[in-house]
């Protein structure tokens, strides 16, 4: 399929703008996502209809924990990823074409099957997740405009590189995204993502401009991004510039792809990194990756009542009607209703 957002060059190249890498992109090639290639002068998505992964998910899972918490979420996704994080979780699909000489693997299934999936298994939302969903967006977005017309919402979880023309794109079918700020440091980002932090702030913020509910996501690595300091601008980021309502997301790391050399992150750091996110106003703070902890739970900002108790997967939603606090009627972020 004709990709997306992209500008037509001399001598047959093409520039991508789909993210903020904007490749240039010689006849023949591809991007740095390797799963859209320059086709004689036109951009062609090569995984339009190739969904790598499917799965029925609890929107925890995402995580999302102020988006409709108990209910379930068609998840799908391609191969391909436009960051080259070391660290990946999911680098056997994430990674694949790159590393598998432009092998392109996936079933043939097209939008309107993937919403009567959705629709079949009782799912409230699509989440367009596993890998990045900004390099398979021609799928994501015919079948996003196709969910909405069947009351299903739609959730990015993402990386945060696309650009802002992609953001005002798909603004109005999109209804939450979870955003992984990986770092609060720009060398960070160079040197185990290949990629830039400024670009991901500036969606962020942009998501937030256009209406879209954000939550994002931190990956604590022991030694790499755990420095109090940086987690102290990070998560005043966040307060100052996206609102001290926007949930934040501490996960644990586990040893994967080209990190097996660090160890698990442990729960103590976990605690003092959700410390520092209270510290800097912000009312929700989350751990991830560990279930059983308090810190999965979530409590009225204005009076501290449990509003929404959790063990991994299982919840307890205690919330009156439009996410009033049981105790002292405040509105907790998010969205509740069917």
């Amino acid at each position: 399929m004709e990709a997306l957002l992209y500008e037509k060059l001399g001598k047959n190249q093409v520039q991508c703008k789909i993210c903020h890498h904007f490749c240039k992109i010689k006849p023949g090639e591809k991007g740095i996502c390797s799963v859209r290639e320059n086709q004689n002068g036109k951009l062609v998505s090569l995984v339009f209809d190739r969904v790598i992964a499917a799965s029925c998910d609890p929107i925890e899972k995402k995580p999302m924990f102020h988006f409709k918490p108990g209910s379930t979420a068609y998840s799908i996704a391609t191969m391909g990823c436009n960051f080259k994080c070391r660290f990946c979780q999911n680098f056997d699909i994430a990674q694949m074409p790159a590393g598998k000489k432009g092998m392109i693997q996936g079933r043939q299934i097209q939008p309107r099957t993937i919403v009567e999936k959705a629709l079949a298994s009782g799912c409230q939302s699509i989440a367009y997740t596993y890998t990045e969903p900004s390099v398979f967006f021609e799928l994501a977005y015919e079948t996003a405009k196709l969910a909405q017309k069947n009351k299903l919402s739609n959730i990015f979880v993402t990386n945060g590189y696309m650009s802002a023309d992609l953001v005002h794109m798909v603004a109005p079918f999109l209804d939450a995204a979870n955003v992984d700020l990986k770092a609060f440091d720009d060398t960070f980002y160079q040197t185990y993502c290949q990629a830039r932090l400024e670009p991901v702030k500036k969606t962020l913020k942009l998501m937030k401009k256009v209406g879209i509910l954000v939550e994002v996501t931190t990956l604590l690595i022991p030694g790499l991004n755990d420095d109090p300091g940086e987690l102290a601008r990070l998560a005043g980021f966040i307060a100052n510039d996206l609102g001290c309502d926007t949930p934040w997301h501490i996960s644990r790391f586990h040893p994967s792809f080209k990190m097996t050399n660090i160890g698990a992150t442990q729960v103590s750091a976990l605690e003092r990194a959700c410390e520092i996110g209270k510290k800097a106003g912000l009312y929700y703070v989350y751990t991830g990756n560990v279930p059983g902890l308090a810190s999965e739970n979530t409590y009225c900002h204005n009076c501290g009542a449990l509003v929404v108790n959790r063990h991994g997967y299982t919840i307890e939603n205690y919330l009156k009607e439009k996410g009033a606090c049981p105790k002292c009627d405040t509105r907790v972020f998010g969205i509740y209703s069917h």
